[in-house]
């Protein structure tokens, strides 16, 4: 969900708008490195840092976060990013969390004291967007106008009754941007698929999809693409190669960062099964290495 910010960044004047926080529409915004690690083994990556420059003040660093639940001890890493980034690039701070549930937006909206003895050192006040403030968009011209907030509500509703009428306004939004603009659609079709996952919504979301075919070939869809290019390449490994695609588009389309010895232990595995598995948790998880976490109900041989 943080990475719509990063690509889509019109979307942040709507979505501040909502918090009630004023940005002017015609601000600057540029990505900014995420790692805030400073020592090793130790690493901190926020998922999202965007250097925002208003037309009507300083420039200021905003940190995205997505949360798709309490995590104990998350807040101490937020104050960790708020302080590391402000001490660095010496401009002040926000962190927007991004949540599709209102017990974890309840829970990410703070504030969270550091201190003792009945003292506060630190209080952290996060920013956060989620089913209890991000508007609920149901109508078509309202989505066409601004999509990436439409897809945002799509995702911030998906666990609601409203989720299915959202996704529907978005796919005729899209049809008629189809005509004008296919990379765009084609961007919005791939995000929410990649981000809904195998969801209500997600599913939902493929049937819609399905009534693309004449403007994506197998419905344009991450994993088929992929496939198919793979396919092309030889009867033999085509299917190897193009579940690798597939892995390494969706980490890349979810701004999962993947190191040179990861891509090798993808592209180089030739057991379709544990690929399988691989390309169902690149859906999900927060760092590429965690796709090799061990499944029990895979065989011991092969690229584990």
């Amino acid at each position: 969900m943080h990475r719509i910010f990063q690509e889509r960044p019109e979307i942040l004047a709507p979505v501040f708008g909502v918090l009630g926080v004023p940005l002017s529409a015609k601000a600057t915004v540029d990505a900014v490195t995420t790692d805030v690690t400073e020592a090793r083994p130790l690493e901190r990556r926020v998922d999202t840092v965007l250097r925002i420059g208003p037309s009507d003040g300083e420039d200021f660093l905003l940190a995205v976060e997505a949360q798709s639940g309490r995590v104990e001890g998350k807040e101490w890493s937020w104050a960790y990013y708020i302080g590391y980034l402000q001490a660095k690039y010496g401009l002040p701070v926000l962190l927007l969390v991004v949540c599709q549930d209102r017990a974890t937006a309840k829970w990410a909206a703070g504030p969270f004291d550091c201190g003792a003895r009945g003292w506060t050192a630190l209080r952290t006040y996060p920013l956060v967007a989620g089913p209890d403030n991000l508007p609920v968009i149901t109508d078509v011209r309202t989505a066409a106008k601004n999509l990436p907030l439409a897809v945002l509500s799509a995702l911030a509703h998906a666990r609601s009754r409203d989720g299915d009428a959202i996704l529907e306004a978005i796919s005729s939004a899209l049809q008629e941007l189809l005509d004008t603009d296919p990379a765009t659609a084609k961007y919005f079709f791939d995000f929410l698929e990649v981000t809904l996952g195998k969801t209500p919504a997600g599913e939902k979301w493929k049937a819609i999809m399905s009534t693309f075919v004449s403007y994506f070939p197998g419905r344009g869809t991450v994993r088929e693409t992929a496939y198919l290019e793979g396919k092309a390449d030889g009867e033999a490994k085509g299917e190897a190669k193009g579940e690798a695609k597939g892995i390494l588009l969706v980490l890349e389309v979810r701004g999962i960062p993947v190191s040179d010895s990861v891509r090798e232990r993808i592209t180089t595995c030739s057991d379709l099964e544990r690929m399988d598995a691989w390309l169902e948790r690149s859906r999900t998880v927060e760092r590429a290495e965690d796709l090799f976490a061990e499944d029990p109900s895979l065989p011991e041989a092969g690229c584990s």
